[in-house]
């Protein structure tokens, strides 16, 4: 023992080349504090930046193109300097840290703003664009790209792992659009369109993408058609019902325990703001997608949970969810931009870049054209979605932070060349729609004619509580048994509507009135529906 001792003393240390020396006491903490004060400071320019192109109506340059840039600068600045090693540190997290505590907060946000009353007045719209549109999107887009790849117009993949990229790039995100949208002024139903697609659309999205990462994990799935859906059901249905409970729960918890009293509103605020991750973990650990749970509980809280809260809880929550999202959907952009300076790409596939950005382009004509023709069966004459809407619809598809996101998974879970060339399509699809598209959505409006646009009557969401229920009289005799079909899910629409009226809302809440769901609404919020 005593031997073993001393060759251990006088053993040579290990090459400098090998094992890097410690860094000196305290080095690792100035470093984390030089990059968090680097993150900081990205966040403040463009929160700062932001508002003085709002103030000055300079929509060329929208706030999430301008944080996309900031990031963009910087890791450019960190590149040329030569302390690339250093910085990638600052902002060295992998994947989990966006579906942990980027994304969560985003989503929530998405669903607990979203206002009931013109959803559900077009809810059978929303769900075809978003569930059909984003299933032909997904397919088209992977379909397109597997063919390109046959015919050597570009990289050849998979077809599970091109089905793969189509679900994960027809995840859209119309922030920056529905910003404009509610700065000049649009039409009632289009932003609840838009709004609405972009919400469920995420949803369907990760389902998509998951089920796809699955059959490739298990090839004997990939063989049985019926599998596959099965799975895309089991992710899908389970997650949403997962977080319907939830939001449930929470409504008859805040209902019957007494907590809207002055002194308990800090217990009050602290379990609302629990009950969302709540939600997310509990998918997580089922197996299922924790992104779809807190989705619909967002949705569920705020039709429920929220109207049995005080007045100072109300106000608290909506600022406090508001602060979160707006946080980390900025420093989302930000670090795309940062990512794509700093990080390797596998530019050599040119080729899959430029042909995947026009097969997502056909892929989503096919989506809102199609959809939008369905939907149109089934409406009368004055509630049909206008050409204008569908082409403002068509060019709302931003792809953003959920596409990054899932294009981030799959370096992890493709192989080294296929993850590489996807991760890197995705970044250069994001950072052209959010920088051109966004950049450009003042100019689209206003040559399709619908900014400021008056034709929606909001006095009709008024009188009928908030839902406008489509005529059945007008046409019924031209359509066929298609017509008659979409016609019957339009009632079904309304028959749900009315079941919310009459034995949802009374059980849930501690009000039966029919309270003004938007007189409790964010003045940021209420802008793009009523002040137009």
């Amino acid at each position: 023992m005593a031997l073993e001792l001393s060759l251990a003393a006088v053993a040579p240390p290990p090459a400098a080349g090998l094992v890097p020396p410690p860094p000196p006491p305290g080095k690792e903490q100035q470093v984390a504090g030089v990059g968090i004060l680097l993150q900081i400071s990205m966040l403040v320019l463009s929160f700062v930046l932001g508002h003085v192109l709002r103030r000055h109506r300079f929509y060329y340059l929208p706030e999430a193109s301008a944080s996309l840039l900031i990031g963009l600068v910087v890791g450019g600045l960190a590149n040329i300097s030569n302390t690339e090693t250093n910085t990638r540190t600052w902002f060295n997290f992998h994947e989990e840290f966006f579906f942990l505590f980027l994304l969560p907060p985003i989503i929530f946000q998405s669903g607990f703003s979203l206002s009931p009353k013109p959803f559900f007045a077009n809810f059978g719209a929303i769900v075809t664009f978003a569930i059909l549109g984003t299933f032909i999107a997904s397919v088209v887009t992977g379909v397109l790209v597997y063919l390109g790849g046959l015919t050597f117009l570009m990289y050849k993949l998979p077809l599970v792992e091109c089905l793969m990229f189509g679900s994960l790039i027809s995840a859209t995100d119309p922030v920056t659009v529905l910003s404009i949208f509610q700065e000049l002024g649009s039409d009632v139903n289009l932003y609840a369109l838009v709004f609405g697609e972009s919400v469920l659309n995420d949803a369907m999205a990760i389902s998509l993408y998951r089920t796809m990462s699955s059959v490739r994990s298990n090839a004997a799935a990939g063989d049985n058609f019926f599998m596959m859906i099965l799975q895309f059901l089991e992710i899908f249905v389970g997650s949403m019902s997962s977080g319907v409970g939830v939001g449930f729960i929470s409504a008859l918890l805040f209902k019957y325990a007494g907590l809207d009293v002055d002194n308990l509103q800090n217990l009050e605020c602290c379990l609302f703001v629990l009950f969302p991750y709540f939600s997310y973990m509990l998918a997580e650990g089922l197996g299922l997608s924790g992104i779809v749970s807190i989705l619909f509980t967002g949705m569920v809280m705020k039709h429920y949970t929220y109207s049995n809260l005080s007045d100072n809880s109300q106000r608290f929550v909506s600022a406090f969810f508001h602060l979160l999202s707006s946080l980390a959907e900025t420093f989302v952009f930000i670090y795309m931009g940062f990512d794509i300076a700093m990080e390797e790409h596998s530019w050599s596939h040119v080729g899959f870049i430029f042909f995947s950005i026009i097969f997502i382009i056909v892929a989503r004509a096919a989506n809102v054209f199609s959809c939008a023709y369905l939907v149109n069966m089934s409406r009368p004459e004055h509630r049909r979605i206008p050409l204008k809407h569908q082409k403002a619809l068509w060019f709302s598809g931003l792809r953003g932070a959920m596409a990054f996101a899932l294009a981030l998974q799959s370096l992890n879970e493709l192989p080294g060349g296929h993850g590489k060339t996807i991760f890197t399509t995705t970044t250069a699809i994001v950072v052209l729609t959010v920088l051109l598209i966004g950049g450009s959505t003042g100019t689209m409006l206003e040559a399709l004619d619908v900014v400021g646009d008056e034709n929606t009557s909001i006095e009709n969401y008024e009188d009928n509580n908030g839902y406008i229920p489509p005529s059945y009289d007008e046409g019924t005799s031209s359509g066929g048994g298609l017509r008659m079909k979409l016609k019957e899910f339009h009632k079904s629409t309304t028959s749900f509507t009315a079941l919310d009226k009459n034995y949802l809302t009374p059980f849930f809440t501690s009000q039966t009135d029919d309270d003004d769901e938007f007189s409790e609404q964010p003045q940021n919020q209420r802008r793009g529906f009523y002040d137009q």
